[in-house]
């Protein structure tokens, strides 16, 4: 087992698919010399080689345009999308290209694209940089769309993510990029990409998470155990496809089910959780699902950041709402 921060974890599980295929790259915006923003691929081309960890024009259509093509040859391109908030000038590629190339050609052609995407707040950074947009994606058929929450996941998702053959959205959470855990580095023996995984059991209240606020439902778990409650978090890990079942035999269990995620509520991933909770688990819920989110603002000034993001007082405002009906 080695000791490795999320940020750490990530370098090195893109290292270990280099190594295992020569036909992966890395491209972005100063993914190279200098490693990236977050350092995520430092030491990648001094080890690879500039051709094969290739630092880009900003120009995030073009950085994703040239991986489609890339893909198309055969070759299996990591896309590092510097901040969330750039994503937008690659949606067009990303949306009418890269998620609609494998039914436009019957099955006949695969684009194996990975877009690595630094998402949420909590850093104090400014504009355009701690943006959450998931569901823009989720929405979109054609791609696969993950995120990690932890140093584990980041290791062995990564692997998974640029084993695909689809293309898949990977989204990092940013201000958990220096948390650590024990992570073995040796071992194959991964949970599924796309399977969600309860994190922490419990029997009154289902909490439904992924990314960075995986780590804030915990925070409120533990909180709630003092008063007596006992609060399951599950990280649901892939947002498309969704871990639907594990999701289901939780909520049936609580009976009582609350959806935390950074984004704005409104249309937000969690209306999505909401719904099918509801159709699946009608006769077993006790209250309604309950989502706990960002507001329907664009993000704020850092300064005023936490009045914004969920926090623990948020979630457990809204576990006790769930025992109110």
């Amino acid at each position: 087992m080695t000791t490795l921060t999320l940020g750490k974890a990530m370098n090195e599980g893109l290292r270990k698919a280099m190594e295992n295929d020569p036909k992966v790259l890395v491209m972005g915006e100063d993914v190279g010399k200098l490693g990236g923003v977050f350092r995520i691929t430092d030491g990648l081309q001094k080890d690879f080689g500039e051709e094969r960890v290739i630092d880009t024009p900003l120009a995030e259509s073009g950085i994703v345009g040239t991986a489609i093509g890339l893909a198309l040859r055969g070759y299996r391109p990591v896309v590092e999308i510097q901040f969330d908030g750039f994503v937008f000038p690659a949606a067009d590629q990303i949306i009418t290209q890269l998620a609609k190339m494998h039914m436009r050609s019957l099955g006949k052609l695969s684009l194996p694209v990975v877009v690595r995407i630094p998402c949420g707040g909590g850093i104090g950074a400014v504009e355009h940089h701690s943006e959450s947009p998931e569901a823009y994606f989720t929405h979109t058929a054609g791609l696969r769309v993950v995120a990690c929450s932890n140093p584990v996941d980041a290791y062995s998702m990564i692997q998974q993510a640029i084993a695909s053959p689809d293309p898949v959205i990977f989204f990092e959470p940013k201000r958990r990029y220096w948390e650590k855990a024990e992570v073995d580095v040796e071992s194959t023996d991964w949970t599924p990409l796309h399977s969600a995984t309860v994190v922490r059991p419990g029997e009154h209240v289902t909490l439904l998470a992924y990314g960075p606020s995986v780590k804030t439902c915990l925070e409120a778990a533990g909180a709630a155990a003092e008063e007596g409650r006992s609060l399951e978090v599950i990280d649901l890990r892939s947002l498309n496809p969704l871990d639907i079942g594990t999701v289901v035999e939780s909520v049936d269990r609580t009976g009582r089910c609350v959806v935390v995620h950074e984004a704005p509520v409104y249309n937000g991933f969690g209306a999505e959780l909401a719904a099918r909770i509801t159709e699946r688990c009608f006769y077993r819920l006790e209250s309604p699902v309950l989502r706990v989110g960002g507001f329907s603002t664009p993000y704020p000034p850092s300064r005023i950041e936490d009045q914004y993001l969920p926090d623990l007082d948020r979630i457990l405002d809204a576990v006790d709402r769930t025992f109110a009906w």
